[in-house]
């Protein structure tokens, strides 16, 4: 859910990074509010994401059924110290899991943490007015396609 200004074949490993690669990147492809279109029938789900700074973006996701909300959480995109981090809470949780960005590029980012159970991996892209988020682990991923709410 979040989108950089450098050029469409520049690919930045966070353990690689110049200082001109780290001021460039920017996330805010990733704003704005988003309706999964590949949902389970009876139920809906949104995304929605703000930029708070140059280096920090927030996002919730919810999903209904009929009006009931059935599963939330809060997200941070971060930078602290020159790396980003993917911090997600679900209701419920104190203290978010930590997923550490591992590749940016224009319009991408896969973030992972092997140390949870699932997912392990988060992958976020952007098409258009299409959003992706994929997220796996051993033996199952799970395929979110959500289109631009106007």
């Amino acid at each position: 859910m979040v989108i950089g200004l450098y050029s469409c074949d520049q690919t930045t490993n966070t353990g690689t990074k110049n200082k001109m690669e780290i001021v460039r990147q920017n996330f805010d492809w990733l704003t704005g509010n988003w309706i999964r279109t590949n949902e389970q029938e009876g139920k809906s789900t949104f995304e929605n994401w703000e930029k708070k700074s140059d280096s920090a973006y927030n996002g919730f996701s919810y999903t209904m059924q009929n009006s009931d909300t059935v599963w939330q959480e809060h997200v941070r995109l971060i930078k602290t110290n020159d790396n980003w981090s993917f911090d997600v809470t679900q209701k419920g949780q104190t203290e978010p899991t930590t997923f550490k960005l591992t590749n940016i590029e224009k319009n991408r980012f896969i973030c992972e943490n092997q140390a949870n159970d699932f997912p392990k991996k988060i992958e976020y892209s952007v098409a258009g007015t299409q959003l992706n988020a994929n997220i796996s682990g051993p033996n199952k991923e799970v395929l979110f396609e959500f289109k631009k709410m106007e």
